[in-house]
């Protein structure tokens, strides 16, 4: 009998808003029974410390070392994800005993797949001890390893999220985070995925920048402006869309000041439309059209952005919630997924995926005893 894992997810995004946390039931194959989430937002005072951990890390020229800040935000990203499942376990009147693994996917501070490098803080061992339950972390590393992208990891997730539906239509999963990612999947075929352009890291760069919020809260302020061409002209120039996948981006790939002569609301409805246009670019490199586009992460949150992609794409728009999903907990999900597979030493990535040559198993084990 094929053994069923029950596995916290802990997912912290580029976007840097908090940590979600998703209960899963699974064989790491074609069985999911979701459970319980959450989300525990991060204080203005630990953005700061993150943003300045991303700022430190461009300089970084190996994936373990650990100078100021970064040392500071590390231990940081591991005390919030022990404080979020103690938290969580206790409000479910959950015992740690009764959790076979946490999937820790920790906060990526760099992304840079030309050079195999990528950077996520989070203390995996330390985390395990402290919270009493096996952690599973450092999921991308053996990707890049292997020549993989070390990005997107969450498209095997979507394909069993997708066959457990039992939708029979080609369809492709948006996932808006700090990046936006694809996931191509048609039944019977192995899916395709890559990092497609920005999601939110621009829009909420500039919110912070301009008006020391944190994000467009319901998208109001780009809802208000109009789209300037020209700076989107601008902004769509950059070779990476013309690149074909595998491809991946880190959060600070992009130059927003083709935007900055613009007021608020112009600038935030331009980076609006880049998002959308990255998103339907990637359209180019699937094998045929999707029937619908299923948008999860946190911009499936932003109405002004699921608005312009419902009126730019070809096919309908529809949020994750519409099948049933958890738009906002689905890396979450998606991450105690993986951290089974890892146990099991299944794939966690595809060369359709990432790139790497051939399907790849990632991850570290970190024993809670």
């Amino acid at each position: 009998m094929t053994k069923i894992f029950r596995a916290l997810g802990a997912m912290s995004g580029t976007s840097m808003d908090g940590i979600d946390l998703a209960l899963v039931e699974t064989d790491g194959r074609a069985a999911l029974n979701f459970g319980a989430t959450a989300s525990f937002a991060f204080s203005q005072e630990d953005r700061a410390v993150l943003r300045a951990a991303v700022a430190a890390a461009k300089d970084l020229g190996r994936r373990d070392e650990r100078p100021e800040p970064l040392a500071e935000a590390e231990a940081l990203i591991t005390r919030r994800h022990r404080e979020a499942v103690e938290n969580f376990l206790a409000a479910q009147n959950i015992s740690p005993a009764a959790i076979d693994l946490i999937g820790f996917h920790g906060q990526t501070v760099l992304h840079r797949p030309e050079k195999s490098l990528t950077v996520q803080l989070g203390d995996g061992a330390g985390l395990a001890r402290q919270v009493g339950i096996d952690v599973v972390y450092d999921l991308r590393a053996a990707d890049l390893e292997r020549g993989g992208q070390g990005a997107p990891l969450v498209p095997v997730f979507h394909a069993a999220l997708a066959e457990s539906a039992g939708l029979g239509a080609p369809m492709l999963f948006v996932n808006i985070g700090g990046v936006a990612n694809i996931t191509f999947c048609a039944p019977g075929e192995a899916p395709l995925a890559c990092d497609v352009g920005p999601g939110n890291a621009l829009l909420d760069d500039l919110m912070l920048a301009r008006t020391g919020k944190a994000m467009d809260e319901d998208g109001a302020t780009a809802r208000a402006g109009r789209v300037d061409e020209g700076a989107l002209t601008a902004l769509l120039a950059h070779p990476f869309f013309l690149k074909k996948p595998p491809k991946s981006l880190d959060r600070n790939a992009f130059d927003a000041s083709p935007v900055a002569r613009l007021s608020l609301e112009d600038a935030a409805a331009t980076l609006v439309a880049f998002t959308t246009e990255g998103i339907l670019s990637a359209l180019s490199f699937v094998p045929r059209q999707p029937e619908v586009i299923v948008l999860c992460g946190g911009g499936a949150h932003n109405p002004a952005l699921v608005d312009d992609l419902r009126e730019r794409a070809s096919c309908p728009v529809r949020r994750a919630e519409e099948f049933g999903w958890d738009s906002q907990a689905i890396e979450a999900q998606a991450f105690a997924y993986l951290a089974v597979r890892s146990a099991k030493g299944l794939p966690l990535t595809f060369p359709g995926t990432t790139g790497v040559r051939e399907p790849a198993t990632g991850g570290k084990l970190a024993w809670a005893g």
